[in-house]
């Protein structure tokens, strides 16, 4: 398992009921793959992408840049970077969460992202009731967040001692199956007999084991920091300067008395089954056409 960063990518609180308990995020993965960065051969420079025209393949100034959306074949709307920042969501710096559900009632394809939730601000109390309820309850929260800008779908997952935040996909960002050929469910379709199926299930037995992910290694990877490290060790390296990036910090919020919110809670008559619950905390989501996504 890689090394989670030891810096906090976001700070703020979840929010539930009149509950809000002050966490950071940090990230739970790491890209772990090559990364081949261009350079200019004569001086060990990086190279950059260009604004291009793609008809006059002439560059293009920033200026003279704006952004459309398509919405038609060929046919663009064109809008304002001031219509664009208006759109934006309000950054609330809370994980508000709207419902809880059923832990299995997430398919697996929505889940997109993790994020360790870290308790600060003396939040571990509150931290560690919401996780063990989670728990005891079997159940996840869905939940509504927005970082750098962008609005996502969560779920707060409880795992182990930590509490994780799972972006989830929007629904019309699934891609339909009803065009897809798959086999009917079920063994009597394609005729499969109790024999064949026996069989199957004992290969599967036969081949089970325990999960180990320090099993499984990324031979492509493998191979090209082998030969790095050959040609470092022959000191075959030049010095690249990259510029720094600079993290951006956000004070997180304050815990209140816990009894006493979740009593204020409970009295405000949240949502029964089928209902919505609204709150303070519950952001309208954006209206999603059917037609291209925005570029962002």
């Amino acid at each position: 398992m890689a090394t989670s960063a030891s810096r906090s990518l976001w700070k703020g609180a979840i929010s539930f009921g009149l509950v809000h308990i002050p966490v950071a995020l940090h990230s739970a993965t790491s890209e772990q793959g090559i990364n081949f960065e261009w350079l200019d051969k004569r001086t060990m420079d990086p190279v950059g992408y260009k604004r291009i025209n793609k008809k006059s393949g002439k560059e293009v100034d920033k200026e003279n840049i704006v952004k459309g959306v398509e919405y038609e074949d060929g046919q663009y709307v064109v809008l304002s970077q001031e219509e664009i920042s208006a759109a934006y969501p309000k950054t609330t710096q809370t994980i508000g969460i709207e419902m809880f559900v059923p832990a299995n009632d997430i398919p697996i394809i929505y889940f997109e992202r993790p994020y360790y939730v870290v308790p600060i601000n003396k939040g571990e109390k509150v931290y560690a009731l919401l996780r063990e309820a989670l728990v005891k309850t079997q159940r996840v929260g869905v939940a509504r967040v927005v970082i750098q800008t962008k609005q996502h779908l969560a779920a707060l997952v409880p795992w182990g001692p930590a509490l994780i935040l799972n972006l989830l996909r929007w629904s019309d960002e699934i891609r339909s199956w009803k065009n897809l050929n798959f086999p009917a469910e079920g063994t009597e379709a394609l005729g499969i007999t109790e024999k064949e199926l026996k069989m199957a299930e004992q290969l599967i037995m036969e081949m089970s084991s325990k999960w180990d992910p320090e099993e499984f290694r990324d031979s492509f990877r493998d191979e090209i920091m082998r030969l790095v490290e050959q040609k470092a060790e022959k000191g075959e390296i030049q010095a690249v300067a990259q510029p720094e990036e600079a993290e951006s910090v956000r004070s997180g919020a304050q815990i209140l008395d816990l009894t006493e919110l979740l009593q204020r809670s409970l009295k405000s008559g949240h949502k029964k089954d089928g209902e919505k619950t609204a709150g303070p905390h519950t952001a309208k989501a954006p209206a999603r056409g059917t037609h291209k996504r925005r570029a962002g």
